[in-house]
C-alpha cells in the first residue's frame, strides 16, 4: 500500500469519527484533492478490502482499514511525543518530521521508541486503540493528549 493510500485512510479515519461515514468531498477538502482523485483512490482501497464503498455513496472504513490508520496515527504520534518531549524539538518542527518519518520507522523501532518514552515520561502503558469513549484511551497515551491538544482528535 502506498503512503498516500494510507493517507486516506486516515483522513477517512478522522472524519468517521465525527460523522460515522466519509463523503467523497470532506474527503477531498480534508487532502486538497480533486473529487475525481478521491474517487478512484477509494476505488482502489475498496478492491484491497480497505473501504466499503457503494456506487455514490458514504465511504466506510473496513476493520482491516481502521487498524491501519489507527497504527499510522499512533506511529506519528509517537514519533512527534519523542521528538517534542524528550528532545525538545519546536512543535511545527516535529510536526513535519513526524509526517516524514512516520513511514520510514518500522514497527520494532515504533515499539522501542514507545518504550523509551515510557521509561523517560513515566507515561504507563502506551497501548492505545483511539477509541475516544475509551477510558483506557484518555489515561494512557500522552500523545493522543499532547499532540491532538485534549481534543483526542487525530489528524
Amino acid at each position: 500500500m502506498t503512503n498516500s493510500l494510507v493517507e486516506y485512510l486516515k483522513a477517512i479515519y478522522i472524519i468517521s469519527d465525527k460523522h460515522e461515514e466519509a463523503r467523497v468531498t470532506d474527503i477531498a477538502k480534508s487532502l486538497g484533492y480533486s473529487k475525481p482523485s478521491v474517487t478512484r483512490a477509494l476505488g482502489n482501497l475498496k478492491s484491497e478490502g480497505f473501504v466499503e464503498y457503494p456506487p455514490y455513496g458514504n465511504v466506510r472504513l473496513t476493520e482491516r482499514g481502521r487498524e491501519i490508520a489507527k497504527d499510522i496515527m499512533k506511529r506519528h504520534d509517537t514519533i512527534k511525543l519523542f521528538l517534542v518531549d524528550v528532545l525538545g524539538i519546536e512543535e511545527d518542527t516535529a510536526e513535519e518530521d513526524a509526517k516524514a518519518m512516520k513511514y520510514a520507522a518500522s514497527e520494532h523501532t515504533i515499539s522501542k521508541l514507545e518504550q523509551y518514552i515510557n521509561k523517560i515520561l513515566d507515561l504507563g502503558d502506551l497501548e492505545c486503540d483511539y477509541d475516544k469513549a475509551s477510558e483506557r484511551c484518555k489515561r494512557c497515551l500522552k500523545v493522543t493528549t499532547k499532540c491532538r491538544k485534549g481534543d483526542h482528535e487525530h489528524e
